[in-house]
């Protein structure tokens, strides 16, 4: 049988692969915008507290990292204070969120900070040896951040 003799596709089963592969494209678009914006709300949160860190309001961004009891205004201070380990803080980049190995309620932000302003470039070797990674951990329950607990 010459191949130009086979019997034609009935129209219902066209119908029915074109909705199966928009079907599918659909799906792999929602997959796609979950994985994309599965951790916003946390990168949110640290974009929020580091505004408030380079702004200089000390007690919004104390306020905005929710700390635990022991954690005194003074210890937080002496981490993100103009003075402080990580300061003075004046730009700032997050690199990345994932979650942590294992599982668990939080959610890992890597994020870079400068003394400079703006944050240098890439290419920039002035400025590299005053940028520090800082890795937070933000509660997804309740938005609090805290430092890892290694």
């Amino acid at each position: 049988m010459p191949i130009f003799d086979l019997p034609l596709e009935h129209p219902m089963s066209k119908k029915r692969r074109y909705a199966l592969i928009a079907l599918a494209f659909v799906i792999l678009g929602a997959g796609g915008l979950w994985y994309l914006l599965r951790f916003h709300r946390e990168r949110v949160t640290v974009h929020h507290f580091m505004e408030a860190v380079i702004a200089g309001n000390m007690q919004q961004a104390y306020q905005i990292w929710q700390p635990s009891p022991s954690y005194s205004f003074q210890d937080f201070l002496n981490d993100w204070g103009p003075n402080g380990y990580y300061g003075p803080v004046r730009s700032s980049r997050i690199e990345h969120s994932e979650a942590p190995k294992g599982g668990g309620s939080s959610v890992i932000i890597k994020l870079q900070v400068s003394p400079d302003q703006p944050f240098p470039a890439d290419d920039s070797a002035v400025g590299e040896n005053k940028v520090k990674e800082v890795e937070l951990w933000v509660d997804v329950k309740d938005q609090s951040i805290s430092f890892p607990p290694y």
